[in-house]
């Protein structure tokens, strides 16, 4: 994995379930299990410096957790804490990195809870979290996360179980947001079309292996990478002939545990050629701002 977000600049993460997304999410909050292991640096600017996250340790990274980097998780009625109203939980994301009051606290939880466009803020503070609807649940997530003005927001499936209304307010919502704080976003879905909608640059991740990553208009209207194209095409729009079956791409994702030892799509691919079963291949240049993991490729092949 490599990639770099500009202050104020969206990345969408892209990928089927078990890519890997939520795991890099984890990986760079410092959040993984005690099992697990992170090789490299994570790098974020603090105070104007590059400081590698994956070298601090627990009290340093606990101190920038939730006041510079913050991350709305994908299940809000699993995240909240349901015997909690969600004005003290707020409150208490302000009080972990700020020496303030407890009145203080609930006056920040509620300012946040009005950023989020919720009726009655002061009202809604009282409430626990199955008092709320799903939409209402989801932008309390985001007030935890913004409520300590972040640098960088980790969006892990925002809008999954959301209906499309909600889903299209979330996003606004999160575009409104990072606009007015000059957010930086990393933003992980499995929904290209919300993707397309909300980030500037994106990464394609396949059995846990970025792909390729590029802009927006560049994975969208020119991908590289077999896997990349495989998906857009089997999203139907409006010019989709209804008498015809969608394309798929054919086989499964090999697990984890028994990846192939070259390129881990090269049982899938229709463009594959020797060396894709022997090597991994690097993560290449194919554009000015377009990087794509294909022999096939990044040799002159591209179809």
């Amino acid at each position: 994995m490599s990639f770099s977000i500009p202050r104020g600049g969206v990345l969408g993460l892209v990928g089927e379930s078990g890519s890997g997304k939520s795991v890099t999410s984890l990986a760079i909050m410092r959040l993984l299990p005690p099992g697990a292991t992170v090789d490299g640096d994570i790098r974020f600017e603090v105070n104007g410096k590059a400081t590698d996250l994956a070298a601090l340790n627990t009290e340093q990274m606990r101190a920038l957790r939730g006041s510079r980097i913050s991350m709305i998780f994908q299940e809000p009625m699993t995240a909240l804490n349901p015997v909690m109203r969600v004005g003290d939980q707020i409150a208490e994301a302000v009080r972990a990195h700020n020496d303030v009051s407890k009145k203080e606290a609930r006056n920040r939880a509620v300012e946040a809870l009005t950023e989020v466009a919720i009726n009655d803020p002061a009202q809604r503070a009282l409430d626990y979290p199955h008092q709320l609807s799903g939409g209402m649940r989801q932008r309390v997530m985001i007030a935890m996360a913004i409520v300590n003005r972040p640098e960088l927001l980790i969006a892990d499936e925002p809008t999954t179980a959301l209906d499309v209304t909600v889903q299209q307010q979330i996003l606004d919502l999160l575009t409104q947001l990072r606009k007015k704080f000059g957010l930086a976003m990393l933003f992980i879905s499995h929904d290209l079309a919300v993707v397309s909608h909300v980030a500037d640059q994106v990464g394609v991740m396949y059995a846990g292996t970025l792909v390729e990553l590029g802009s927006r208009e560049e994975i969208f209207h020119a991908p590289a990478h077999p896997y990349t194209r495989g998906l857009l095409e089997a999203v139907p729009t409006l010019k989709s002939d209804r008498a015809q079956r969608l394309r798929t791409i054919d086989g499964s994702v090999p697990p984890l545990t028994a990846l192939p030892p070259g390129c881990p799509f090269d049982p899938r691919c229709n463009l594959r050629v020797e060396t894709c079963s022997r090597d991994l291949p690097p993560l290449e240049r194919v554009g000015p701002s377009h990087w794509a993991r294909c022999p096939v490729v990044n040799n002159g092949g591209r179809v």
